[in-house]
């Protein structure tokens, strides 16, 4: 089923979850049993992340280095198989990245993806590499995701996809204004993106204003928001700085000399309050950014759904 089919057919909202595929090592099981908390809460899609594959520099005898990429992930396609053949009925939502691949490789990858039965996708730029201040398109590649969604919508004709992409309520890090940057999301919905759902966020306000002006820009599409629960006290530097995002006032207040066990359990009620709230405002589903943790997530959805 696709997700705008489920947006369509829910009688109440409901939690999706993102995961991030595992490193190498871990073993089918493993990962399984980490996705099973969330399982009593009955999501109807899991999104899987992709990450781009990594410079590995390894030693010459002569003292130099040679640089080869290495994938160090197991594929996002085939952790997607595996949810599938554990949980039957939920839906998987895998990323498809225009970072270091060409348009070839991407529809080869839809192909695939049609053959699981896989019917949506999540379309994004993808980051830069390791080390480069810019985002430096791959030669025989798409250079943005709204080239992307409308590739894969020339592509695939009749047999539609259902994409979504992503949106930044604090606007995405290279955008000069948020002006701007619901101009560049509305142009991966008229490419033919079907729903939104946006990065993660500690002010319901930011939210609320950002929907309201992709409404008045003319973006009809469902914007689903995403939610990650703080859990560290470093993260009180690192999100800011890893994904160009402000944390309240009252929040880094709250966090300011916490030891770990404390900065869990504010940031785990915080992300309970921020959930109560935006059910409150009517939002059909929220998305939550696992980063491969669990018990957090597992508290926030008992005390919300």
């Amino acid at each position: 089923m696709k997700i705008t089919e489920i947006l369509q057919s829910s009688g109440k909202p409901f939690p999706s979850i993102e995961i991030v595929p595992p490193l190498k090592g871990m073993t089918r099981e493993e990962l399984l049993e980490g996705i099973a908390p969330f399982m009593e809460f009955n999501p109807p899609y899991i999104n899987v992340t992709c990450h781009r594959d990594e410079y590995e520099f390894v030693p010459n005898p002569d003292g130099s280095f040679t640089r080869n990429l290495v994938r160090n992930r197991v594929s996002e396609t085939s952790v997607a198989s595996a949810i599938m053949s554990r949980y039957k009925g939920v839906e998987v939502v895998p990323h498809i990245i225009c970072a270091g691949r060409t348009t070839e490789q991407v529809y080869e990858e839809l192909d695939n993806l049609r053959y699981m039965g896989i019917e949506n996708v999540l379309a994004l730029r993808g980051d830069c590499m390791v080390g480069e201040k810019r985002f430096t398109p791959t030669p025989g590649g798409f250079s943005y995701a709204s080239e992307m969604v409308a590739g894969i919508r020339a592509y695939e004709g009749e047999k539609r996809f259902c994409i979504g992409v992503a949106g930044y309520p604090e606007k995405h890090f290279e955008a000069p204004n948020l002006e701007k940057d619901i101009e560049n999301l509305k142009a991966k919905v008229d490419a033919g993106a079907d729903y939104v759902i946006t990065q993660m966020f500690f002010n319901n306000n930011v939210y609320y204003r950002f929907v309201k002006k992709c409404r008045e820009a003319g973006i009809t599409v469902p914007i689903i928001p995403g939610i990650k629960p703080l859990s560290t006290p470093r993260q009180l530097t690192m999100l800011p700085e890893a994904f160009s995002l402000d944390i309240p006032v009252e929040l880094s207040r709250m966090l300011e000399g916490a030891d770990k066990e404390k900065a869990y359990a504010i940031g785990t009620q915080w992300a309970i309050e921020q959930c109560k709230d935006l059910l409150a405002h009517g939002v059909p589903a929220i998305h939550f950014y696992t980063m491969g943790r669990s018990k957090n997530i597992v508290e926030i959805l008992k005390e919300c759904f």
